[in-house]
């Protein structure tokens, strides 16, 4: 039998996030029965298996389990950047539109941003917008952020040769690469690439648990040994020491075990959702859909009454993202509630 937190027919489909899930039974089980210790001491048993997991799954020496993916995030990009340098994004980038300005307002870190399509690296076009560290006019550019699965873009996955591209072209110049990959256990799953290919492209990554794995709370920065020494560090001066945790590493723990293989599913279902919708599925990649064009408030609080929740993206943006709480039964209900309000 399936391991669901949800009931089969919900009263209320959440769309809105795939940060809405709940605990399932087995997930709360293990968490109850985790074995814990001082995770400040480094004493925790089920936080250093979950640190040592997650760092050989992305190719890295070692990781640190951190509250928040962004306090993984501006750590990350602090290991690899000085106040007073800039990191350089794309302009949608979760760092710097959902991070309230953290980067600077806790670390003095500039950041400048590249528009992109769609949220698509290219490359090149970053490359280009580089500022060399030897002009003093200029604010040093010391590292790049790339978000995989990029959220704003409707969960699309980046092009592994631009990735490529650009890890290769940051070894000669002394450019370091952030990999915000909160949901890139969704973009291994729609590539079929393996989390060390996306890992080993990247000098620091932060990758969720709190999404798509769907644990309660909780994320992993992984790096180099000396790089997630310094972190530990920094999560100590942020308050994000924590303690007898490994109730919350140990719902990693089980969402790696049991939540990882099934993240298909829910990319069948945007899958779905897109179709009854009239969304072309091949900008449907992982496990976000995107309807554009609609009054985004009126068709949320008309939807709201009918039992299936969405997000504004925008006034004229709406996002549909489905998780391990939303059954099929449930996809093909929020289809029929939307494609009526939308007449599709």
């Amino acid at each position: 039998m399936a391991d669901l937190a949800a009931p089969t027919h919900p009263a209320v489909v959440d769309l809105r996030s795939d940060t809405v899930t709940r605990p399932t039974p087995g997930m709360r089980r293990a968490m109850a029965e985790a074995e814990v210790g001082d995770d400040v001491y480094g004493e925790d048993p089920a936080v250093r298996e979950l640190e040592e997991r997650v760092a050989d799954l992305f190719g890295h020496e070692t990781a640190l389990f951190v509250p928040s993916g962004t306090m993984g995030n501006q750590i990350g990009m602090r290991l690899v950047c000085e106040p007073g340098q800039e990191v350089l994004c794309d302009a949608d980038a979760h760092v710097v539109t959902y991070e309230m300005g953290a980067a600077a307002a806790v670390f003095g870190i500039s950041t400048r941003t590249v528009v992109s399509a769609g949220g698509l690296l290219d490359a090149d076009a970053l490359i280009a917008q580089v500022r060399p560290r030897d002009d003093w006019h200029l604010t040093a550019t010391a590292a790049v952020a790339v978000e995989n699965t990029h959220n704003r873009g409707g969960g699309r996955v980046q092009p592994l040769a631009e990735l490529e591209r650009l890890f290769a072209w940051s070894r000669g110049a002394g450019v370091a690469v952030h990999l915000d990959g909160a949901r890139v256990w969704n973009a291994a799953a729609s590539s079929g690439l393996d989390l060390a290919t996306y890992g080993r492209l990247a000098d620091t990554a932060s990758v969720c648990l709190s999404k798509g794995l769907g644990t309660p709370v909780g994320s992993v920065l992984v790096a180099s040994a000396e790089r997630i020494a310094a972190a530990r560090l920094w999560r100590k001066r942020l308050g994000g020491g924590m303690r007898q945790v490994g109730v919350l590493a140990a719902a990693g723990l089980y969402a790696l075990d049991h939540h990882l293989p099934r993240l298909a599913e829910d990319h069948e279902h945007a899958q779905v959702l897109a179709k009854r919708l009239g969304v072309d599925p091949a900008t449907v990649e992982t496990n976000m859909v995107v309807l554009d064009d609609v009054a985004a408030p009126v068709v949320a609080e008309a939807a709201k009454a009918r039992g299936v929740l969405v997000s504004q993206v925008s006034p004229r943006r709406v996002r549909l993202v489905t998780h391990l709480d939303v059954d099929r039964a449930a996809v093909d209900r929020a289809g029929d509630v939307l494609a009526d309000l939308l007449d599709r």
